[in-house]
């Protein structure tokens, strides 16, 4: 009997070590789709000077991609469930690299919008199916910790790869940065072909009716649309960060990216903190963040030209930014906790919905009333979630 239980170890640890490499290759996909889809923001005043554009159009990009996944997301996902994974998801990062390729090559604003119209329908479908996906691959046991690698590729996507574009821009242009782009998508998508089992997917668990029926809950409705003005006041001025830091801040464009990343770096204190906080009190911890995301913004822009208050700002602007990702993902589900799979898909498409909004309100502040007048915009829009929140907490529980 020894014998036979020494030789399964050596089988175990070789499927622990498979199972490992997988879940990374899972990880790294993710943290390309989702950089695919905010990398643009670092690059938007380049990309409208070589197209001769506005920093205004350029930003509708962005628009653009946010409300597609806003529109299709739900519907592709649920298309699509009944595909086996390991093609869906290679697939998907085809979709990627011929899209970051056609970006790569746009000689106007229609075909770089043509570039993110396509993958902005695949995104949704990724991020809806990656947890389950992570949790068959990791088996009982040890789908938590698989789904948290999974998710700590889209966490440094919403970090760090808008700063790690911009700065790759500056050294390769905006049109080399997705060619490198291009080049990884594709690189998975051949390790997901080569490595990857094949995952069938699950039957789903309740009738669609069953699911639903949390979408005749008032006030899950109002955890939605509180993610929806979050997300339009932290978009309302990040997606036009880059130009504030150039023609405000006078930061050279080469160093642009360098402050991005300082930004992202400080944010992952945000991801820490709004993680800890969203169990006990999720309202609660919308307020607080809201509050220093407001604070941050209002401060930073109009103090741009003055070094040291613009980094305090950006700190406290960071650290709230990044904290309301996970804070309004995790309040949105416990909201829908009877149907936490569509409660997912309905604050992802919240969040890009105020992804969109944000960048329509900010460009219009900037072509009516100047790149300034950004920091003022985006905090009266906080302070409406705040007032949301508070009156939340006040017809219910902190919940």
């Amino acid at each position: 009997m020894p014998p036979v239980a020494v030789a399964h170890v050596p089988h175990a640890n070789a499927s622990q070590s498979r199972t490992g490499v997988q879940i990374l290759i899972m990880a790294i996909a993710a943290f390309i789709i989702v950089t695919t889809e905010f990398l643009i923001v670092g690059l938007l005043p380049s990309l409208a000077r070589d197209l001769n554009i506005s920093i205004t159009l350029a930003g509708q990009v962005v628009t653009l991609f946010a409300f597609t996944v806003m529109l299709f997301g739900p519907v592709l996902t649920a298309r699509l469930a009944h595909v086996e994974r390991k093609k869906l998801f290679s697939i998907i990062l085809l979709v990627f690299a011929a899209a970051n390729v056609l970006a790569a090559v746009a000689t106007n604003i229609w075909v770089l919008a043509l570039a993110r119209f396509i993958p902005a329908l695949a995104l949704p479908v990724f991020w809806g199916t990656a947890s389950e996906t992570a949790g068959q691959l990791a088996g009982p046991g040890m789908a938590g910790k698989a789904v948290a690698r999974v998710y700590l590729g889209i966490s440094a996507a919403l970090v760090f790869g808008v700063p790690l574009g911009t700065v790759a821009a500056d050294t390769v242009g905006w049109r080399g940065s997705f060619w490198i782009l291009a080049g990884i998508s594709l690189l998975i998508a051949l390790l997901m072909h080569l490595l990857m089992p094949t995952l069938p997917s699950s039957p789903t668990k309740h009738p669609g009716e069953k699911q639903t029926q949390i979408l005749r809950n008032p006030r899950f409705i109002a955890h939605v649309l509180l993610s929806v003005l979050a997300f339009t006041a932290m978009f309302s001025a990040y997606t036009y960060l880059a130009d504030v830091l150039q023609r405000l801040a006078e930061i050279p464009e080469s160093q642009v990216g360098w402050w991005l990343m300082a930004f992202g770096a400080v944010g992952m204190i945000g991801n820490y903190l709004g993680g800890n906080m969203v169990d006990r009190t999720p309202l609660g911890a919308m307020v607080l963040f809201l509050l220093v995301l407001g604070a941050g913004m209002l401060v930073a822009i109009p103090f741009a030209a003055t070094t040291w208050v613009l980094v305090l700002a950006l700190a406290a602007w960071g650290i709230a930014y990044t904290a309301l990702f996970p804070v309004c993902q995790v309040r949105v589900m416990q909201a829908g906790a009877k149907a936490q799979a569509l409660a997912a898909t309905m604050n992802i498409s919240a969040a890009n919905a105020g992804i969109g909004f944000g960048a329509i309100l900010g460009g219009l502040g900037i072509s009516q009333f100047g790149l300034q007048s950004l920091g003022i915009i985006a905090t009266l829009i906080a302070a409406c979630g705040v007032i949301m929140a508070l009156l939340m907490m006040r017809n219910g529980s902190s919940r």
